[in-house]
């Protein structure tokens, strides 16, 4: 159901069992995928490319233009996945530069008020409370929780993380964790998100223990690194942790610590 009040340019294209309520602005060069629903006064610019099963809600913008004094008006893209819920009045701006995008995977849920910027990455199963502001080239991994209000700067939020509302950093965060304060600061693992998902409590222990050597060891993200290789059971959590924080440090953003 498309409302004649609602604005679609005719080259705009639309896929099955779409519904557009009054009032909902689409520009060309959208693409709209099946089963969506876009509420009134939803914006849909040029650029944006969206999946299936999608629900926008009032006043939210799609595909903005990049908040970057590097923009020229190059032909850049927003992609959207598939079944993600995104609430009022959220912001996500199109890529800088021609031939890149800003990418919101699938099934995440972006409260009132988030703004996502300018080529940021975002994967799937991610959760942004209230007001959430996430600056250009961020990457956020798959079952991250950023809590309301919190502002992420420019850094790489891995997987299984938590961030409790009103953080702001621009350090990365290691998969696993939650962050607190403001200050930002290592607060412990995400134990109760682990658990739900059926991490083992030995993998639990292994992963504590691994934080442990990196934020109370008193030595060098270097040297808790070869102590977490040396003590600490190997597994694929445990390797995401290594591989994470040894890219971090060799790409010279760093991890929070």
């Amino acid at each position: 159901m498309i409302s004649p009040q609602a604005f679609v340019d005719p080259s705009a294209k639309i896929g099955k069992n779409v519904e557009i309520y009054p009032f909902a602005y689409i520009e060309k060069d959208v693409e709209i995928g099946d089963n969506c629903v876009i509420m009134p006064f939803v914006s849909v610019l040029k650029g944006t490319k969206m999946g299936s099963g999608n629900r926008v809600f009032q006043n939210t913008v799609l595909g903005a233009l990049p908040q970057d004094f590097n923009f020229t008006g190059d032909e850049s893209e927003l992609i959207i996945g598939n079944d993600n819920t995104i609430r009022e009045n959220v912001v996500i701006n199109r890529a800088t530069f021609k031939g890149d995008a800003t990418v919101l995977g699938n099934k995440n849920t972006l409260f009132e008020g988030v703004h996502i910027s300018h080529d940021s990455k975002i994967a799937d199963h991610c959760v942004f409370g209230y007001g959430v502001k996430v600056s250009g080239n961020s990457v956020i991994d798959s079952h991250a929780i950023i809590g309301s209000s919190a502002v992420v700067q420019g850094a790489h939020v891995a997987q299984w993380s938590m961030i409790r509302g009103g953080c702001r950093f621009d350090k990365d965060i290691p998969p696993y964790i939650i962050v607190s304060g403001n200050p930002t600061h290592y607060y412990d693992i995400n134990s109760i998100v682990l658990t739900k998902n059926n991490f083992p409590e030995k993998i639990q222990k292994y992963i504590a223990t691994a934080y442990r050597l990196i934020y109370h060891g008193n030595t060098s993200i270097f040297d808790a690194l070869m102590r977490i290789h040396d003590q600490v059971p190997m597994s694929p959590e445990i390797e995401n942790i290594i591989n994470f924080v040894r890219e971090s440090e060799e790409n010279n953003n760093g991890i929070l610590i």
